[in-house]
């Protein structure tokens, strides 16, 4: 997983899988089938990391609570050190033609996430806590929107206290 999420699908070769695995093409080849399926396994059990603490803030009392947990979060997440960025974000950028199936899955991924936000802030207008006016997929679009950016920044430098004032900002714009 880390080699993938450092270097993208392309920039991953099949050498440098073997090498960090310790086994030989053929043994590769007949546990994963290929290099493809062997990313759909790390994207999968990325997502399944991810995914403990998106559902922890999707659990939190209040929409605003679940957006301003996932900023935060992230901010300090991806300001990490060992820490490449977004898996997710960042192995869609970089992908050519070739790789189609492989942008194609991360955006569908990252479509997820939107979803699932989507959904969460459905029920905060049910509820009232969101106004009627609002459109939850378009929230949910922004919100991700910002992480992914926040993702971008933090592959370029960006450290944690400048995520969290991106997080705060963010905030700020939160329908009243």
């Amino acid at each position: 997983m880390r080699l993938f999420w450092q270097k993208g699908y392309e920039g991953t070769s099949l050498s440098d899988l073997t090498d960090a695995i310790g086994v030989n093409r053929p043994s590769l080849y007949a546990a994963f089938g290929n290099k493809e399926e062997l990313f759909r396994k790390v994207l999968d059990r990325y997502v399944e990391l991810q995914g403990e603490e998106m559902g922890t803030a999707l659990s939190l009392p209040t929409a605003r609570e679940v957006a301003g947990a996932l900023l935060h979060n992230a901010a300090k997440f991806l300001s990490r050190p060992e820490s490449p960025g977004c898996m997710i974000v960042q192995g869609a950028l970089a992908c050519s033609d070739k790789s189609e199936m492989v942008r194609h899955e991360l955006c569908a991924k990252r479509e997820a996430n939107v979803d699932m936000l989507s959904l969460r802030f459905e029920k905060a207008k049910i509820d009232g806590e969101l106004p009627d006016t609002v459109n939850a997929p378009d929230l949910a679009r922004y919100v991700v929107t910002v992480l992914n950016g926040m993702s971008v920044q933090a592959a370029t430098g960006a450290n944690e206290q400048d995520l969290l004032k991106v997080a705060e900002l963010a905030m700020r714009a939160w329908p009243r």
